[in-house]
């Protein structure tokens, strides 16, 4: 994103944030009628210390700067998470010291292989894009068959909002596509001049008309672990505990593995180790 760019999505971030934000959230006493939805810009305005017209033309977009001081001001005033607070200083042009730009992606071959000794569980590797860059025998044969996808396709955001059979095998859904938008959003402000996942985002928002109305709830989360059913076409219910995981040499890189949830599933996976079966192509 330019500069411009980062300024409105910095102005949109902070509209939301103050729109769902109750005075009872934040201590300030309720009155009788409030023709604005959340907070006003008066409130956050005295919240956080700083004059109202300068707030408001930060809520406009205008070329102003916003020192560390002030933004840390205004994390404590939206009771910001950490992920949001880091997301709030990557678009106000500050960038967080623990997330450096990656450098380019490239999977060694020792990770390659250590994702064919997880042996049956499900792993793969994605970039700063949600790419999906590596993956084991696994994955292909529970996920998506990765290795026949076009390119172009191979990315799990995309998947999770494009792909019918994806939505259709995915239990719960929309819960799961809420979470990774809003892990998106955490990489975008991260990633700001990244042409390529501009270009993603702006393809899924006309594409997926679900990921055009989440975007603009300005959501934002970490990757962490969770669990996930998938509807197996010839197995059934398979239930996974999933976590991710960083490359550290490479911070754009993570690594994400799914565990048997319980004794049925592990069963179904080793007797699909054992087998020819792939999934239909997405």
């Amino acid at each position: 994103m330019t500069s411009r760019e980062q300024r409105v999505e910095l102005a949109s971030f902070l509209r939301a944030r103050r729109s769902q934000l109750s005075p009872a959230d934040v201590g300030l006493p309720r009155t009788a009628r409030r023709k604005t939805a959340g907070l006003r810009r008066e409130e956050v305005a005295q919240l956080a210390s700083v004059g109202v017209t300068w707030y408001t033309w930060l809520e406009q977009g205008r070329d102003i700067n916003v020192s560390i001081q002030v933004l840390d001001s205004l994390a404590q005033a939206y009771r910001l998470t950490p992920a949001e607070k880091a997301h709030l200083y990557l678009l106000a042009g500050q960038p967080s010291p623990e997330h450096p730009v990656p450098p380019q992606e490239y999977i060694s071959p020792f990770l390659q292989r250590f994702l064919e000794h997880i042996g049956n569980n499900p792993a793969y590797i994605t970039g700063r894009r949600w790419d999906v860059l590596a993956w084991n025998r696994a994955a292909c044969q529970v996920i998506a068959d990765f290795a026949t996808m076009p390119v172009a396709e191979r990315n799990i955001v995309r998947l999770i909002f494009t792909s019918e059979q994806y939505r259709y095998r995915s239990v719960d859904w929309e819960g799961v596509a809420q979470r990774v938008l809003a892990q998106l959003r955490a990489n975008s402000g991260r990633y700001p001049d990244d042409a390529q996942l501009s270009a993603l985002i702006a393809d899924l928002q006309q594409r997926s008309p679900d990921f055009a109305r989440w975007w603009s709830r300005h959501d934002v989360q970490e990757r962490r672990e969770g669990r996930k059913e998938l509807i197996h076409p010839q197995l059934g219910s398979l239930v996974f505990d999933h976590d991710t995981f960083q490359i550290e040499d490479a911070p754009g890189l993570k690594m994400v593995v799914y565990l048997p949830a319980n004794e049925e599933t592990s069963s179904k996976l080793e007797r699909l180790a054992l087998s020819e079966l792939k999934l239909p192509s997405i």
